[in-house]
């Protein structure tokens, strides 16, 4: 991505390759999560799909 560009060179080589250890961090955090938390569908009929489309239409004022 920025590999052309002599700052971020100099960075990288000063401080490490940030932007791709915090990919491989919230990779290995992603993956954790998925052993712990149990999988659940995307689609719940019962549920609203947003606050912004409930299921029932709002009560009457």
């Amino acid at each position: 991505m920025f590999s052309q560009t002599p700052v971020y060179d100099r960075l990288v080589a000063e401080r490490g390759d940030i932007p791709v250890q915090v990919r491989g961090e919230a990779d290995r955090i992603h993956r954790q999560l998925a052993q712990v938390l149990p999988q659940v569908p995307t689609s719940q009929p019962s549920a609203p799909q947003s606050v912004f489309e409930p299921n029932l239409p709002p009560a009457a004022l």
